[in-house]
């Protein structure tokens, strides 16, 4: 027999853990991922030739008309070799993509987005290793690998403009890392088919990735973008506002394609960009003695010398950013974290611990740019001044 004391605390408990899988399952369940079969007959495919995919969770109420297309990160492969690596992986082929659960800017809770929370939310999964630049029609039997990624986003953005984003009156084309690259590259397409009456906006998180020279005094970074470009036959798909001028090679970096992008950007970035110190600062081939090892896997690791080189890098950063006030419809968060890709997780996105810059969490500054509540031009103090940042991995 239980007290009725024993009774009341059975039961509160009870509601307390019921109460938090009912939250599980609104914030954290996963969200179906669609198989765009159709898209096959056109040659929309991923590397190992599987049809692409995306995940999807439907707006509501005010959202209803809102749409948020957001791009998954995950590298690029510059020669086929490193595209066969990733053929038979969920970089690779829909057939390995596991399932996964939406946050941060994708999260459906108003207290924690409460800017997008109710839009239509959709992530497309990145399989072909060329931040959905590629398109080359001849496919070697011997590989079997398929560099369409160019025509994978023309596929997905066609199908949502079937299911309804062709009715857009707010649409956000976002992405993290080469999904980040990847929004800055398709930005101008992007508005260019959706609604012209519709507020259209961009945000590249982690995808402000610079042309700056190693170490060693090399340019790893330029010839590593240049093969990727290459091999995927990107070179017609990249901004002709760029390739019109400059070398197609160069046109992967979002410093030579911003500055003639029409349809406002928001830049999320870290200074600091942990994949940029460890591939574009210090790449292993120009480190061939590991000195830079330690440093690279965290900045406090460093040694004065080395600290002094990185600060150089951010220095260098915020140059090839556009420079603070030249346009108002251009966002910015550029914090001090050691981080890479910060908009997916709610811990860094709009919590009460997130990462700020003057006590601003990201969410509350995309927001706040989105819908014209202010101009967002935010720049951190240099490394280590900033008592917010948490270390993020790498989508």
């Amino acid at each position: 027999m239980h007290t009725k004391g024993q009774l009341e605390w059975r039961i509160r408990s009870i509601v307390c853990v019921l109460g938090l899988l009912i939250l599980v399952s609104v914030d954290g369940a996963d969200v179906p991922m669609t198989i765009l079969s159709s898209a096959v007959a056109i040659g929309a495919v991923c590397l190992d030739g599987s049809a692409p995919a995306y995940h999807f969770s439907p707006g509501s109420g005010s959202g209803v008309n809102n749409w948020l297309v957001h791009m998954e990160g995950g590298g690029w492969c510059r020669n086929t070799q490193e595209c066969l690596a990733r053929r038979d992986t969920y970089r690779g082929s829909s057939k390995h993509m596991p399932p996964l659960s939406f946050s941060g800017i994708l999260g459906n809770q108003q207290s924690s987005n409460p800017d997008f929370y109710n839009w239509n939310r959709i992530k497309i999964r990145y399989c072909d290793g060329s931040s959905f630049t590629g398109d080359v029609d001849t496919v070697d039997p011997n590989t079997n690998l398929h560099y369409r990624g160019n025509r994978i986003w023309l596929a997905i953005i066609q199908d949502l403009l079937a299911k309804g984003m062709n009715k857009a009156q707010n649409a956000l084309l976002s992405g993290c890392s080469a999904g980040g690259l990847a929004s800055i590259l398709h930005c101008d397409k992007f508005r260019s088919l959706l609604p012209a009456t519709a507020k259209v906006k961009c945000l590249s998180d982690a995808g402000y990735f610079i042309d700056a020279k190693d170490v060693s005094g090399g340019q790893y970074i330029r010839s590593f973008y240049q093969d990727v470009i290459t091999t995927h036959g990107s070179a017609k798909n990249l901004p002709s506002s760029c390739t019109s001028r400059l070398p197609s090679g160069l046109c992967f970096f979002p410093q030579y394609v911003v500055p003639q992008m029409r349809t406002p950007l928001f830049i999320l970035n870290a200074a600091y960009d942990s994949w940029q110190i460890r591939n574009i600062l210090a790449p292993n081939n120009a480190d061939p003695e590991k000195t830079w090892s330690e440093c690279k896997l965290a900045i406090k690791k460093c040694t004065s010398a080395q600290l002094n080189t990185v600060q150089d890098f951010r220095s260098e950063f915020l140059n090839a950013i556009p420079r603070m006030g030249s346009t108002s419809s251009t966002g910015m968060f550029i914090d001090s974290c050691n981080a890479h890709c910060q908009s997916g997780s709610v811990d860094t996105w709009f919590s009460a611990y997130s990462n700020s810059i003057r006590k601003t969490p990201i969410g509350k500054a995309v927001g706040d740019w989105y819908y014209d509540r202010e101009v967002v031009q935010l720049i951190d103090c240099p490394y280590p001044c900033n008592p917010t940042c948490k270390i993020v991995k790498d989508d």
